[in-house]
């Protein structure tokens, strides 16, 4: 099993790719659907290849997210997550997210004695929390410019 410091990008790899990301952001046509960009294999020689627009964005967001020393992991949308994967995306326990579950709040279905969630479904409810969440500090926000308490 990794530990998280060998997950962890090193200081060099860091600092390799957010120069990377800036470098790459520069040079993605947004207006474009594919682009064409060249790799070098050992011997030097350059290869092009044609890539879509939003895979190149998804590289420097990459990029951008190791260049801040953070670990990224990729989800696919459709894909089927375990309990304790949807529960670190949802940034809770796991007995909190099978409580979560075992309430109906979330869609589950069971693979022989496991729950497996759908990742759309778990980003659906995280969408609801946090706007559920801005609109409380909304309400408050207003609150405390009615009573005048210049927060």
């Amino acid at each position: 099993m990794s530990t998280l410091s060998t997950l962890l990008p090193s200081q060099e790899e860091s600092a390799l790719a957010k120069f990377s990301s800036r470098e790459l952001a520069a040079y993605v046509e947004t207006r474009a659907s594919t682009q064409r960009v060249a790799i070098s294999d050992k011997d030097g020689k350059l290869h092009r290849v044609e890539v879509p627009v939003s895979a190149l964005r998804l590289l420097v967001d990459i990029l951008t997210e190791l260049g801040e020393g953070n670990m990224v992991k990729l989800i696919p949308i459709h894909a089927e997550m375990t309990t304790q994967e949807a529960a670190d995306v949802l940034n809770m326990s796991r007995p909190t997210l099978i409580k979560l579950l075992d309430d109906g709040l979330i869609p589950y279905h069971r693979a022989g004695n496991r729950r497996k969630l759908k990742y759309t479904d778990v980003m659906a409810y995280k969408e609801d929390v946090d706007q559920k969440r801005l609109q409380a500090l909304d309400e408050l926000s207003a609150l405390d410019q009615s009573l005048g308490l210049g927060y």
